[in-house]
């Protein structure tokens, strides 16, 4: 299942809407005969691949997958039946498909006679998938805010130079953030401050193969973007998402623009209804890359589920913190976070962390 996961996880950034998917075919005797993944929306599911991969050496054999089989017909057949057809005799995943339009493979599976094991190692093929499965389960796109910060919390110095805070390994890693998201939102602050192009720029092998993420200005009065913008380059598709009042003449023919509520208290736009037209343009991941008002508002929104700040070991003593008002005045009503992963990255520290559960009373 390890090896299912990562193969799952090669096909991040290429799959959605669709799930990443990894799959690992055994023979009878337990060898591997053939593995696969979901590589793109649309093409064969991990599944396929992996049988195509065994060939006969799949029957009798046993499938071990991230998610649960799919059981409906879309863009490809069904991989239940797949399953079925080829001879596999027992069918291990690890996350049952929550979509109410593809599940119920491992119905179909145990009807046929197979042996179906499912959870195994459930939290880390989540894990893989907390995108998909935000979007299926929440109906709304998962939201990473990503920042780069000195070690007093300064994003930049009194007189607004922030360039640059984190070290070229942080920075790289960044844009590996940006190639798995969907879509990169950055507010009006960010827009006039930086003109930033917000492409992906990652060398190697393969970086030509990245389909870039939509770019997202959240920009309430339709102020922040001018006809020349480095957004506007042409490079990938962007979006501008604007109050319904906003005036937007100088916008027509350059970029599509979306018209949302305001937010009903306080400045700037309705953030669940930017999540759901974002949603419907089949956006599933969110990387958000706001300066601090922003940062702010998804946070007073509860709308961000996963943080990861680059800290750099600088003192500035003064400029703008990380994150601005949040809808917070008191300790208690702290955000408190579970820190899943630490890293160094050149002369930085990579701190990733979820908003942490909240306690249950016997562990009060």
């Amino acid at each position: 299942m390890r090896r299912a996961i990562e193969l799952a996880a090669r096909g991040l950034g290429h799959t959605s809407p669709n799930p990443v998917v990894g799959c690992v075919v055994l023979d009878s005797a337990g060898r591997p005969a053939g593995e696969g993944w979901h590589r793109r929306a649309g093409g064969p599911h991990a599944e396929i691949h992996a049988l195509r991969a065994a060939g006969e050496r799949a029957r009798g054999g046993t499938a071990v997958v991230t998610l649960e089989p799919c059981n409906h017909t879309g863009r490809t057949g069904p991989c239940a039946q797949a399953l079925i057809d080829a001879g596999i005799a027992r069918v291990v995943y690890a996350v049952p498909d929550p979509n109410p339009t593809a599940t119920g493979g491992a119905v179909t599976l145990a009807a046929a006679g197979v042996d179906v094991v499912g959870g195994l190692l459930a939290d880390e093929a989540a894990a893989g998938n907390e995108a998909w499965l935000t979007s299926v389960l929440r109906g709304r796109p998962f939201v990473l805010w990503k920042y780069a910060a000195t070690l007093d919390g300064r994003i930049a110095a009194a007189d607004g130079t922030s360039r640059w805070i984190s070290s070229p390994e942080s920075r790289a890693d960044a844009h590996r953030l940006r190639a798995a998201a969907d879509a990169v939102v950055v507010g009006s602050g960010t827009a006039r401050a930086d003109d930033p192009q917000l492409g992906v720029r990652i060398a190697g092998a393969g970086a030509g193969e990245i389909s870039p993420p939509l770019r997202v200005v959240v920009d309430s009065g339709a102020t922040a973007v001018k006809p020349g913008a480095r957004v506007l380059d042409g490079t990938a598709p962007t979006l501008i998402a604007v109050a319904e009042d906003a005036d937007t003449g100088h916008l027509d023919g350059l970029v599509p623009v979306v018209r949302l509520p305001r937010a009903p208290q306080g400045r700037g736009l309705s953030l669940p209804a930017l999540l759901q037209a974002l949603h419907d343009r089949e956006v599933r991941s969110v990387l958000l890359e706001g300066g601090p008002t922003l940062a702010g508002a998804f946070l007073a929104a509860g709308a961000v589920d996963k943080v990861v700040g680059y800290l750099a070991p600088v003192l500035l003593g003064a400029g703008p913190a990380a994150v601005g008002e949040a809808g917070i005045t008191t300790i208690a009503q702290a955000l408190r976070l579970d820190v899943t992963d630490t890293v160094r990255l050149g002369p930085d520290l990579r701190i990733t962390a979820v908003p942490a559960r909240p306690a249950r009373p016997e562990e009060n």
